[in-house]
C-alpha cells in the first residue's frame, strides 16, 4: 500500500516535471543561447530519470537517459540547440509520459528507438563521429551520446545526507552507486554517529560518506548525482588534483595538510597539537589559561547553536507544499457548504427565539463560517497560469501544421480561478485558439500583401473583474465578415433572409450547433462542433462569451466565468411563497413596478429607470406560478454581456450565502435554472440561469 502512494505520488511529481519541460523548451527554441533554460531541461530530465529508476519504471529512464545525455552536450557546448531538437524532445516528453501511463506498453519502444535514431542523427551532424557512449543501458542504442571526454581530475566529496533522508524515499547507497559510475572512485563511510542498538530510530540515517572521484565528467555531472538532496544535505566538491601534473618523487600531500585542506582542522591548531600533542582545550586547561568548567561552557554554547540554526533551518525547507488528492478537497468544501447551511438555520432560530446568549454564539459562528469558507475556497483557486502553459505547444506544432507563424503572448498568468472551472475551461480555450489560427491568422506571405509582419499575434490575457474573472483571446487575424456568417447562417436556416441583426447578434451566430464557414472538413476544423462546445461549456459554468471583431484586423473572444462554483453570495427573492436566488454580482439594483408604471409602458414589458429603457421578464408569467400580482412587484435590475435586464419577482428578501446543490438527472435540462440550495428553515429556493433566462426570452419573442 504505502509502495502504491509512493509510486502515485512520484507519477504526480513527473507529469509536473513535463509540464516544466515543455514550457522550458518551448522558451528555449526563441531563446537558444540562454544557458538558464538549458540547466533548466536538463534538470526536468535527470530528475525524471532518476526518480523513474528509483520506483521501477526502468524503460523510461533509458530512453530519458539518452535524452538527458544529449542536453549534457548542450550544456557543455558541443552540440546547439535546433528546432529539430526541440522538436525531437517535445516528442519524447510525449513519449515519457505514455511510457509512466502504461509501463508494460511495448509498441512504445519502436517509437523511441525511432527519437533515439533522429536525435544520434543529429549528435553526428554536429560533432562529426560517433560519441562512444557510457552510462545505463536499457533499450536499443541507448548510450550512443555519452559526452565527450575531458581531462580526468580527481575530487573530494563530503556527503552528509539528513538523518530522515529515508523518509523521502532515495537511497544513499544508489547514489554512490551512480558516482562510482562517472570513473574510479573510493568511498569511506564515518560511522561514528551511529548510536547504540537500543536507541536506533531505524528509519533514521546516521552515516556519512567521503568520496575521492576520479572522472572527467566535471562538477556538474557530479552534482546532478545529488540533485535530489541538495537541499537537505550537506554536500561539498572539492577538486584536489587537476590531473596535468607529472607524477613526481615528492608524492601527495602529507595526513595533516590533508586534513586542513579539508577543514577538519584549523592550520594553527595542528601546530599547536604536532606539539603539545593534547587537544586544544586541555591544553588551555593545563596552562591555567582558562577553567575546565568554561571550557565545557563554551563547548555547550557552541553545541547550542549549532542545534538551534539546524532547526531553524529544517523548519523553513519544511514550510513547502503538500498534495492532496482532489477528491479529498472535494469533501473538504462540500462539508463546508453544509456547515453555511446548518449556520443559516441557527442563524434564524436565534433570531426567531431572540435570546441574547443564542443571538451572540449564532454571530460568531457565522464570522467563523464565513472566514472557514472563504479560506477553504481559497484552497481550490489556481493560477491560471497553468492553463495558458499548455497552450503554447498547441499553437507551436498547430501554426506548423496549418503554415501559419504564430506568436502567442499572455497576460495574467497570476489570476486565480477555481480548480474546477480551470479544470472545465481546456476544452473551451483549445476551441478557441485553434479557431483563431485557422481562421483569424492569415499564412505569412498572405499577411506580407496586407502589410502585416509575416507573423501574426496571438495574446491570451486574465484579469478580475469583480467577482468574475476575463479571459481574452485576441488575434491580429483577418477578423469576422459579418456578411459571410450572415449568409451562412440564412443557408442553414439558423436565421430568416429578412433577420434584422446587430453586428453582435451576427457575431454570436458563430456559437450556433453545426455552424461552420469552413468550405472543407480538416482535422482542424470545419464540423461545427467547436464553437459550439465553447457556448454550452460557458454556459454550463455560469459564464458568458462575447466576441468583438473588425475585418482585416482582428477578432477578441471575452470569456466572463465566476470565480467558484461551490458556494456564492446570492439575492434572494419571492414569489407567491416560492424562492428564487439570482447571483449577486449579476444585480445592479432593485426598483419598485407599480400598477401606474405597467399601464404607462402600454402592455409592453419595459420600465423608465431615470430615463433609462430597461426590459424586463416576468419570473412569475416565466415560470407559470399562478396566483395574483401584488400592487407593488418589485424589477431586479442585473447586467448580462453589457446589457441591463429586469426580473420581476414579488418580494426582494435580501442577500443570502447561497451553497449550490445540483438538480440531478432528472432536472437536468430544465432551462433557467442552474442548481438550488436548501434555506435555514429548511425550504428550497432555486438558482436561476440569468443568461439562459435571457435566451429563451428573445426565442419567444423572436
Amino acid at each position: 500500500m504505502t509502495t502504491d502512494i509512493h509510486i502515485q505520488a512520484f507519477i504526480e511529481e513527473a507529469f509536473e516535471l513535463l509540464s516544466n519541460l515543455e514550457a522550458a523548451l518551448l522558451e528555449l527554441e526563441e531563446d537558444p543561447h540562454n544557458s538558464e533554460l538549458i540547466g533548466q531541461v536538463f534538470r526536468s530530465l535527470h530528475t525524471v530519470k532518476g526518480s523513474g529508476s528509483m520506483f521501477g519504471f526502468d524503460a523510461m529512464a533509458g530512453f530519458t537517459h539518452t535524452i538527458e545525455t544529449t542536453f549534457d552536450h548542450v550544456r557543455e557546448g558541443k552540440l546547439a540547440v535546433s528546432p529539430e531538437l526541440i522538436s525531437l524532445t517535445l516528442q519524447a516528453k510525449d513519449l515519457i509520459r505514455a511510457m509512466i501511463e502504461s509501463p508494460d506498453e511495448t509498441s512504445l519502444s519502436s517509437d523511441a528507438q525511432i527519437i533515439l535514431d533522429s536525435i544520434e542523427a543529429i549528435a553526428k551532424g554536429a560533432d562529426g563521429a560517433d560519441a562512444a557512449g557510457t552510462g545505463p543501458s536499457r533499450t536499443g542504442k541507448i548510450d550512443s551520446l555519452s559526452p565527450v571526454r575531458d581531462t580526468e581530475r580527481t575530487y573530494r566529496i563530503r556527503f552528509r545526507p539528513s538523518r530522515r533522508i529515508f523518509l523521502t524515499g532515495t537511497n544513499p547507497i544508489l547514489l554512490l552507486d551512480e558516482l562510482r559510475s562517472l570513473g574510479e572512485c573510493s568511498v569511506f563511510a564515518h560511522l561514528d554517529d551511529i548510536p547504540p542498538l537500543d536507541a536506533i530510530e531505524p528509519e533514521l540515517c546516521y552515516v556519512s560518506w567521503d568520496i575521492v572521484l576520479t572522472t572527467d565528467r566535471g562538477t556538474d555531472a557530479i552534482k546532478d548525482v545529488f540533485i535530489f538532496v541538495d537541499d537537505d544535505s550537506v554536500i561539498d566538491i572539492t577538486a584536489v588534483d587537476d590531473g596535468d601534473q607529472a607524477a613526481d618523487d615528492t608524492g601527495y600531500k602529507r595526513l595533516g595538510e590533508i586534513l586542513v585542506e579539508r577543514k577538519d582542522v584549523d592550520n594553527s591548531e595542528l601546530a599547536r597539537v604536532l606539539a603539545e600533542r593534547k587537544k586544544i582545550g586541555e591544553v588551555l586547561v593545563d596552562k591555567g589559561l582558562v577553567s575546565r568548567e568554561k571550557v565545557e561552557s563554551a563547548l555547550i554554547e557552541q553545541e547550542q547553536v549549532v542545534k538551534v540554526k539546524k532547526a531553524v533551518r529544517h523548519e523553513q525547507e519544511a514550510a513547502s507544499n503538500i498534495r492532496v488528492p482532489a477528491e479529498k478537497l472535494d469533501t473538504l468544501v462540500n462539508l463546508v457548504g453544509e456547515l453555511v447551511t446548518v449556520q443559516a438555520r441557527l442563524t434564524q432560530l436565534a433570531s426567531l427565539l431572540n435570546v441574547p446568549d443564542l443571538v451572540s454564539i449564532a454571530e460568531e459562528i457565522e464570522s467563523l463560517t464565513s472566514d472557514l469558507r472563504d479560506n477553504t475556497l481559497n484552497i481550490r483557486m489556481l493560477p491560471i497560469g497553468t492553463t495558458f502553459g499548455r497552450f503554447k505547444r498547441l499553437v507551436r506544432d498547430l501554426s506548423r501544421e496549418l503554415g501559419r507563424e504564430v506568436e502567442m503572448t499572455t497576460e495574467g498568468a497570476e489570476t486565480e480561478l477555481d480548480k474546477t472551472v480551470i479544470e472545465r475551461l481546456n476544452d473551451p480555450l483549445v476551441h478557441l485558439i485553434r479557431n483563431s489560427i485557422d481562421h483569424g491568422i492569415e499564412p505569412p506571405h498572405v499577411r506580407k500583401e496586407l502589410g502585416k509582419p509575416p507573423a501574426g499575434m496571438l495574446h491570451v490575457a486574465a484579469r478580475h473583474s469583480g467577482a468574475y474573472v476575463l479571459i481574452e483571446i485576441t488575434d491580429d487575424g483577418a477578423g469576422i465578415d459579418r456578411d459571410v456568417v450572415r449568409s451562412k447562417a440564412i443557408e442553414k436556416g439558423i436565421i430568416g433572409a429578412d433577420a434584422d441583426l446587430t453586428d453582435k447578434e451576427i457575431f454570436s451566430l458563430i456559437f450556433a450547433p453545426g455552424f461552420s464557414t469552413s468550405a472543407a472538413v480538416t482535422s482542424v476544423s470545419g464540423r461545427g462542433v467547436g464553437m459550439d462546445v465553447v457556448k454550452k461549456t460557458i454556459d454550463s459554468l455560469r459564464g458568458s462569451v462575447e466576441v468583438n471583431s473588425e475585418k482585416g484586423e482582428g477578432t477578441t473572444v471575452t470569456l466572463k466565468l465566476p470565480l467558484t462554483l461551490a458556494i456564492i453570495e446570492g439575492l434572494l427573492v419571492e414569489i407567491d411563497s416560492r424562492y428564487f436566488i439570482l447571483p449577486l454580482p449579476m444585480v445592479h439594483e432593485c426598483v419598485e413596478l407599480t400598477r401606474l408604471d405597467v399601464e404607462r409602458s402600454n402592455g409592453n414589458d419595459i420600465a423608465n429607470i431615470r430615463g433609462e429603457i430597461v426590459p424586463y421578464i416576468r419570473l412569475r408569467e416565466t415560470f407559470g406560478i399562478p396566483g395574483s400580482r401584488p400592487d407593488i412587484e418589485q424589477i431586479v435590475v442585473t447586467e448580462i454581456d453589457r446589457e441591463r435586464i429586469g426580473f420581476v419577482v414579488d418580494h426582494v428578501i435580501g442577500e443570502h450565502q447561497t451553497v449550490i446543490k445540483s438538480l440531478g438527472k432528472v432536472y437536468r435540462n430544465v432551462h433557467g435554472i442552474s442548481g438550488a440550495t436548501v434555506l435555514g428553515d429548511g425550504t428550497v429556493a432555486l438558482i436561476m440561469d440569468v443568461a439562459r433566462l435571457v435566451d429563451a426570452s428573445y426565442a419567444r419573442a423572436s
